[in-house]
């Protein structure tokens, strides 16, 4: 007979954790199902351990400007077994605490569930019944229809690969291909990014994805865009290549190869909802993202709710993952009641220096005919920029003059991963911008600029 939950939660990463809290509060019976790590993706194999990566990154980056400030050193270099073993380290407890908080919020099954019935799944022979059932299985690398992309490695072997490459080719320009590339390139290896697209990072801010593309090309990496990568290939040994990989592609009308001695899907993630059987479950869905309403529910099964990066209408951003995750929680505890707002959702892609967004595009501004200030100031030349030898430090802020609000922020250095959340709280409060530009700052500080910014 089969074990009935009132809460079944497919998953045990951020989202998972978001409905279970509330869920475990209100004495709902839950059944955990992670077929891999608990945590997920994130904490594990995500961005905790590439920060610890980044770090090393921002290190170098501060050896690369010390003459800047009159101090003499030596050439660096990044002993990258030990990095990754201090990253492995630092993560390796994860699973086992996120699995016992799990544990005392309900029932643990390990394996890969599937769908029997709409209110049913499989786990590794088990039936489980649940009046609610939780999608929140996270997402995997986006398969690259290539010949040879059975050599292509992901995050996942780049944060495990204890040896250094001395050539590494990215296929894809999104966040994962910029993070990386920036690790990678200040540590001494070359770096080249193909991108179909006609430019990197599409959804973020045109200006400032320039802004940080100069900078990437300042250190050596090699952008290309508006690529068609034909296939990749291993190379004998023999002929003096090392067993080294080729990539194939097509750029402005040429045939051209990069040599390499590793190749990274760079193009993104999906949502993992491929091995679920959602047809079993009543689950409408296209073969990538779940049909659902604005409570994220099922638009064809009520019983099932979607939260986290397998929800395809949303970034995939940790906090969105908890955020979802509890908004989840409550719609199965009171009512489809709470929907999810995502106009101020602060990001950021952290390349060395970081890009940092919130809010709307220019371009986006302009579609939805808002009559928008548009500042843009380059503070390499102000005295906070000058004085910590800033690379690059970039800005465009876009405020909405009639209703006096900020609605768009963008910025690349200046510890923007830092004061973008100043431009965010002021959007989701609703602090005039005025107000902001009138504040008092602790000076000097960056912070102490923001109100020179618009």
């Amino acid at each position: 007979m089969a074990e009935r939950y009132d809460v079944i939660i497919l998953g045990g990463g951020n989202a998972g954790f978001g409905v279970s809290a509330i869920a475990h509060d209100a004495g709902k019976k839950i059944a955990f199902v992670e077929e891999r790590d608990f945590g997920g993706t994130c904490p594990n194999r995500g961005c905790t351990p590439k920060k610890v990566l980044v770090a090393a990154a921002h290190a170098l980056h501060e050896i690369a400007i010390a003459g800047a400030h009159g101090i003499e050193v030596g050439a660096a270099k990044l002993d990258w077994a030990k990095l990754i073993g201090r990253e492995k380290d630092m993560v390796s407890f994860v699973p086992a605490a996120m699995e016992s908080s799990a544990r005392k919020r309900g029932e643990v099954f390990k394996g890969s569930a599937k769908f029997v019935g709409p209110n049913a799944v499989d786990v590794e022979g088990a039936v489980l019944e649940g009046e609610n059932i939780v999608i929140a299985t996270g997402s995997k690398p986006r398969p690259l229809p290539i010949p040879g992309a059975e050599h292509l490695i992901t995050s996942d072997e780049v944060l495990s690969e204890a040896m250094q490459p001395g050539e590494v080719v990215f296929i894809g320009g999104g966040v994962i291909a910029m993070e990386f590339s920036h690790v990678y390139a200040r540590a001494g290896t070359k770096v080249t990014i193909l991108e179909v697209l006609p430019r990197l990072l599409p959804r973020v801010e045109a200006d400032a994805v320039a802004a940080v593309q100069a900078e990437s090309e300042r250190l050596g990496i090699a952008v290309k865009t508006g690529v068609q990568v034909k296939e990749i290939t291993r190379l004998n040994g023999a002929n003096g290549a090392n067993g080294k990989l080729r990539v194939v592609y097509e750029h402005d009308g040429r045939a051209e190869t990069a040599d390499a001695d590793r190749v990274v899907n760079g193009a993104g993630r999906i949502a993992n909802v491929d091995r679920l059987d959602l047809d079993a479950g009543d689950v409408k869905h296209d073969r990538i993202a779940v049909e659902v309403d604005d409570y994220l529910r099922s638009t064809s099964n009520p019983a099932v709710w979607v939260c986290g990066d397998c929800l395809v209408t949303s970034a995939q951003l940790s906090p969105l993952a908890t955020y979802e995750g509890r908004i989840v929680g409550r719609n199965i505890v009171d009512g489809p009641t709470v929907k999810p707002d995502y106009t101020v959702v602060p990001s950021c892609v952290y390349t060395v220096p970081a890009l940092s967004t919130v809010g709307l595009t220019e371009d986006e501004a302009r579609q939805q005919g808002l009559d928008v200030k548009v500042s843009v100031n380059d503070m390499t030349g102000w005295f906070s920029g000058k004085s910590y030898a800033e690379s690059v430090a970039w800005a465009k802020v876009l405020v909405d003059e009639g209703r006096d609000r900020i609605v768009g922020a963008h910025m690349v250095g200046h510890q923007s991963e830092d004061l973008i959340h100043l431009f965010a709280l002021a959007m989701r409060h609703g602090i005039a911008a005025s107000k902001l530009k009138d504040d008092l700052f602790a000076f000097p500080t960056f912070s102490s600029d923001v109100k020179n910014l618009f």
